[in-house]
């Protein structure tokens, strides 16, 4: 367990460099375990789920080992063992990306259900639908997914609803399937261009279409590759938002603007100061933030991952901001903590006349009373407290209203959550000027 200090008041000022992308990493050394060679990646973050999956994949019988201050080689060879120990699904959501990996391999996959954040329940149908086209055989079984198939097959499959890891499920699986598979409604987010990238390194054959289309031929062998991991633009969307609403002044090395272009379009919309450049973005605070609304939503839209992070700022914003959370169903964790260190944030839910077609989660697993959206009023001179962090982006979300109070917050990280995404980011915000430890 840590425990955070954070002694807020300070304006963060300086430079703070983000590395590889927490929702590409991880995915990526599990691609590397299609091949038939051993792989290099490039640009890790030192974050807990890259060693995570790590520590699983040596326990199959392959390789993760880092051979430098970033990189890790994933080495396949000696894949041999097709069932994940059940309580690595409990640390991490990455346990169902194992199996196209142990697929191709064995024809038999077990593993547990995914756990990580608790920000809602993870659609898993829509990536056991597709696995069962491509011709696999799924049963659950005491807390454990057992998929089965002698050899997959090419397919066409629709998604009934946008699912970012479900993409990612289907096209490990499909690129050594038999035949050609399309996916339609497809997640379009940056990390999935960046497995697409690696995956056709390797020899895969895949390409994304308009429309939100995916085509992939299948091919009997890959090979391993070298590749670097895109930033991680959640890192970036943290510090950008921790300067403004601390009234500073950072560059964030690395950063691409492609990667953020809603978020950017939001900064301008709120009269908050950046400038992009080789480097990277720099976020600066110009005079009074404005309120504005905002309504989360699959990529390209506005990440749901951003919105705790924008809320905190929004706090220190003149008047009313509303967010509209579509994406995620128990995104709001977060509020209940914020108000008790003096925000003003109201929770209620928006008249929507077609909530199925609104909402990206699946309305059947809501439960009663909660609520979709909030009502954030601003400026409140927040005031520290003394909290245990849910999940990931609460901790974050909490860390930053610490450096924005004008007194002492302490946040106790049970399980670390913060670690899952951020790379010892009370030194980050040390480096920057602010008070902050760990005990």
């Amino acid at each position: 367990m840590s425990t955070f200090i954070v002694n807020g008041g300070k304006p963060l000022y300086g430079s703070v460099r983000v590395g590889g992308a927490k929702n590409a990493s991880y995915k990526l050394m599990l691609a590397a375990l299609l091949a038939d060679t051993p792989s290099r990646i490039l640009n890790f973050s030192h974050i807990s789920d890259v060693q995570l999956v790590a520590s699983v994949i040596n326990s199959l019988g392959a390789k993760a080992t880092q051979i430098g201050e970033r990189a890790y080689m994933i080495d396949p060879t000696h894949l041999t063992h097709d069932e994940i120990d059940p309580s690595s699904g409990e640390a991490s959501r990455a346990s169902t990306l194992f199996i196209p990996a142990l697929l191709a391999k064995f024809g038999r996959a077990v593993v547990p259900f995914p756990g990580g954040d608790k920000i809602g329940t993870r659609p898993l149908d829509r990536h056991f639908d597709g696995l069962v086209a491509l011709g696999a055989k799924v049963e659950v079984k005491d807390n454990s997914i057992i998929v089965t198939a002698t050899k997959l097959h090419g397919a066409n499959y629709r998604f009934r609803k946008s699912t970012h890891t479900g993409t990612e499920t289907l096209i490990m699986a499909a690129v050594k399937a038999v035949g050609t598979t399309t996916l339609e409604n497809c997640a379009l987010e940056t990390e999935i261009d960046d497995l697409i990238s690696f995956l056709n390194s390797m020899g895969a054959q895949i390409i994304r279409k308009p429309n939100r289309i995916i085509e992939i031929v299948g091919v009997p062998h890959l090979h391993g590759a070298i590749h670097k991991i895109m930033s991680d633009h959640n890192q970036v969307v943290s510090f950008a938002c921790a300067a403004l609403a601390t009234k500073g002044d950072v560059i964030v090395e690395n950063a691409d603007s492609r990667d953020i272009e809603v978020f950017l379009e939001k900064l301008d919309a709120i009269g908050a100061g950046y400038e992009v450049g080789h480097y990277g973005i720099r976020f600066y605070y110009t005079g009074s933030l404005r309120s504005t609304n905002i309504e989360t939503a699959v990529h390209p839209g506005f990440k749901t991952d951003w919105q705790p992070l924008w809320a905190t700022m929004m706090t220190q914003a003149d008047g009313v901001s509303i967010i509209h959370e579509t994406v995620q169903e128990t995104r709001f964790q977060y509020v209940e903590s914020l108000n008790t260190m003096g925000a003003e944030i109201e929770l209620f839910n928006p008249e929507v006349i077609n909530p199925d077609q609104t909402y990206n989660f699946n309305m059947d697993i809501v439960k009663p009373g909660t609520m979709h959206a909030a009502r954030v009023t601003g400026p409140t001179q927040l005031h520290g407290g003394e909290f245990h962090v849910k999940d990931l982006r609460h901790g974050a979300t909490l860390m930053i209203a610490g450096l924005i109070a004008q007194d002492t917050t302490i946040l106790h990280d049970d399980q670390e959550h913060i670690d899952r995404g951020y790379e010892s980011l009370e030194e980050v915000f040390q480096a920057l000027g602010a008070t902050i430890k760990r005990q």
